[in-house]
């Protein structure tokens, strides 16, 4: 047995759990030393109980290791641990990262630059629209938009990305071979495509009121800061921005209507310091650096030869109707063509890219 499949094991025993876990590894320094430990060994360790202690020697008489294994293999996924190249390095950091992950689809280094997009699963109108338009905007600029994938805001934010062609993660809140909810079955499968589907539960548990904190954990986790589109004040989006804060990452909240009980949470959040957020520049503001200063045209004092810029087809078009005098976004849209949505997203990447400078008023000019 290898520590992966050791890993596997651990996490399909009953309350061992992240924390109990990392206390056996620092103790026996390997996984499959802790299954093959005897139960006096293991009741040394701190934090370590009888009751405990019996479930991990007794492991092969209520585990199907072998079961678990096939159906890692028969379903297509994969499981990664967190030695791994690709495990969430965010998610590494936090109190309780997850034993194991499993993984439809990949994960990879461009997911460094991940934001979490998160609200109620009974919303609004609004609240769609803008969760696809900011999750559209953040995944046309390289950030891996990571949700839930629960109804309402969730779904939007993973539609927006994928519409963008951008890469979005979807973290369970049941093992991965679950459909909840099963509307999404298709969703899930284009994520899967153009990111990665995720979940620290094994195959077939169910969802209960237990899991989704557990899943939204791991949403806060990976993430560099959480954006709350909308939620109401017993919203479990305020769960997943209030394990952001304990982590130590940004939260920013959308603002709503003020007589619209769905936007409630997200005011709470801002009285409390989250930062508010209208577009998705307020997001990538709080996170310049990724975007490196490499990434636009030389300065005088400057040398070198850098990168290449890869403008797209549209970002290109309203490039090109810009100078150094200043031009409203008006002008913009009638020398480009565009409709009003494409150079809002084309203006948007030129500013990451450090080729165009937003003035006040929604003025804009080629950087010099």
């Amino acid at each position: 047995m290898d520590s992966r499949e050791a890993l596997v094991a651990l996490n399909l025993i009953e309350h061992v759990g992240p924390v109990r876990v990392r206390q056996l590894l620092e103790h026996f320094g390997e996984a499959p030393a802790i299954l093959q430990a005897s139960r006096s060994e293991l009741q040394r360790v701190r934090g370590i109980g009888a009751d405990t202690a019996e479930a991990i020697t007794n492991w092969e008489k209520t585990v199907d290791l072998s079961g678990e294994l096939k159906r890692i293999g028969e379903f297509g996924c994969h499981v990664l641990i967190q030695s791994d190249e690709d495990y969430p390095e965010l998610l590494k950091q936090i109190y309780d990262p997850p034993i194991v992950l499993y993984v439809k689809g990949r994960l990879n280094a461009k997911d460094k630059n991940a934001v979490a997009m998160v609200g109620s699963r009974m919303t609004t109108h609004y609240g769609l629209e803008v969760a696809r338009k900011l999750a559209y905007q953040l995944a046309y600029v390289g950030v891996t938009v990571v949700s839930g994938g629960a109804r309402g805001i969730d779904t939007a934010a993973h539609q927006g990305a994928l519409s963008a062609k951008g890469r979005t993660v979807a973290v369970l809140g049941t093992g991965i071979n679950l459909v909840f909810p099963p509307e999404n079955a298709e969703l899930f499968e284009r994520i899967a495509t153009n990111g990665a589907v995720i979940t620290q539960f094994p195959f077939n548990r169910p969802a209960d009121k237990q899991s989704f904190p557990i899943r939204n954990r791991i949403v806060a986790g990976m993430t560099l800061g959480t954006v709350v589109v909308e939620a109401n004040l017993t919203s479990g989006a305020l769960i997943t921005a209030n394990m952001a804060v304990e982590q130590g990452r940004q939260v920013f909240a959308v603002p709503g209507r003020i007589d619209s009980p769905r936007s409630k949470g997200c005011h709470e959040l801002i009285k409390k310091g989250a930062k508010l957020c209208e577009g998705a520049e307020d997001i990538l503001s709080e996170f310049e650096y990724l975007f490196p200063a490499s990434n636009r045209p030389p300065g005088a004092s400057e040398t070198g030869v850098l990168p290449a810029l890869n403008l797209s087809e549209n970002e290109q078009k309203v490039y090109d109707t810009l100078s150094n005098e200043e031009s409203n976004i008006d002008e913009v849209i009638r020398r480009s063509g565009l409709p009003s949505s494409a150079v809002s997203v084309a203006l948007l990447g030129l500013e990451m890219k450090r080729l165009v400078r937003q003035l006040p008023g929604k003025m804009f000019v080629k950087n010099s």
